[in-house]
């Protein structure tokens, strides 16, 4: 199956679901419901009872994220807290994990602290080689792709067969390229996640995320997972993420059409060791971003010349914010090395923002050359 076989979300229609259901005098902005507890007089089944359970504020935000995966949604405080529920859902003692040695590294610290602590066997294998050696006997196989930092691919559709005919559940970490990007449930895959901290919120101002899938089973297990463990995000978090969504088509669309203008820069300038972006001719992962990916995505990974020329880079251009974290208005970088991510010193992981196209690659073209 490839990216023109799915079906997007209708993005007007999402704007417009709640405005849709709105009474005369009902505010059209989503009202913020900063309470613990509700009015609950006789049987509270049906109703908001504590704020565990749910919140009126959620609500409007899993319906918008529901609309956006079509597909059921559960709304988390973080991006990891949606991956461990999706993990602790799916696994027990005894269970098969395999993971990518290569993608988010506090995916793999959570498995190894903390899974194999449990008796999960834990397994890593690199993404550009992950289908290599099967899935046979895997219980769950936990994909990322691209990749972060390195922005390698994994053909999904593909993998995720692989993964059911052996009896194994898969799980996709969908952060980089968003729902409009890239669309894992409808390539097969099982459960997706997200960290929402990033574009998908988009303004640099909240911590939350979220998991998706079309099984009902898997959705009330990590449902129970988030009440039980208390994983839950706040009103103001899920507020906030709401909005940021309101304007995501817009923004992811300026963010990727800026990266794919700079990455055919960035390719030609002699301070670039060696770059990757997926929507590069000569791109490892080119050929497979073009069938299964509707955008390219805003994440450029450079290596330049040495890890001063780097961090000079990355600390002096005006139009940079020195950050971790990516998806932001503003374009950020930094150097993954020093997280411990398998990467030359002189990697630098660029996250495209907003900024007027031109504007940015004069600033960004000035500092590469050291024009301090």
């Amino acid at each position: 199956m490839s990216a023109s076989d799915t079906t997007p979300p209708k993005l007007g229609e999402m704007l417009h679901l709640r405005g849709n259901t709105l009474a005369k005098g009902d505010p059209v902005a989503l009202p913020l419901t900063q309470s613990s507890m509700f009015h609950l007089p006789g049987n509270w089944q049906g109703e908001h009872s504590y704020v565990r359970a749910g919140n009126p504020t959620w609500d409007q935000l899993e319906h918008m994220l529901a609309h956006l995966e079509q597909a059921p949604c559960l709304a988390f405080p973080s991006g990891m807290a949606a991956i461990a529920a999706a993990l602790f859902a799916t696994l027990k003692t005894g269970s098969r994990l395999l993971i990518p040695s290569d993608g988010y590294y506090v995916t793999r610290r959570l498995s190894a602290r903390f899974l194999a602590g449990l008796g999960v066997e834990v397994t890593e294998r690199p993404t550009a080689a992950f289908r290599d050696g099967g899935f046979e006997g895997f219980d769950v196989v936990f994909f990322e792709t691209p990749s972060n930092p390195a922005l390698d691919m994994v053909d999904l559709a593909a993998a995720a067969a692989e993964v059911r005919a052996a009896g194994g559940i898969s799980i996709a970490d969908n952060t980089t390229l968003t729902p409009l990007g890239q669309r894992p449930l409808d390539l097969g895959v099982d459960i997706v996640v997200s960290s929402d901290t990033k574009s998908m919120g988009g303004h640099s101002d909240a911590l939350m995320g979220h998991l998706a899938s079309r099984n009902p089973a898997i959705m009330e297990a990590a449902g129970e997972w988030r009440s039980f463990s208390g994983s839950i995000p706040g009103p103001q978090e899920a507020w906030l993420l709401h909005r940021g969504l309101e304007t995501l088509d817009v923004r992811y669309a300026r963010m990727c059409e800026s990266a794919g203008v700079l990455a055919e820069r960035l390719a030609g300038h002699p301070a670039v060791q060696a770059i990757r972006y997926p929507g590069l001719a000569g791109d490892p992962s080119h050929a497979l971003a073009q069938q299964q990916c509707s955008s390219f995505g805003f994440l450029i990974s450079l290596t330049l010349e040495s890890e001063e020329k780097a961090e000079s880079f990355i600390n002096s251009c005006p139009l940079i914010r020195p950050a971790t974290s990516f998806g932001g208005v503003h374009t950020s970088a930094e150097r993954r090395a020093r997280w411990g991510d398998d990467v030359s010193p002189a990697f630098v992981r660029l996250s495209v923002g907003v900024e007027p196209v031109e504007e940015l690659w004069k600033a960004l073209g000035r500092y590469l050359e050291g024009d301090l």
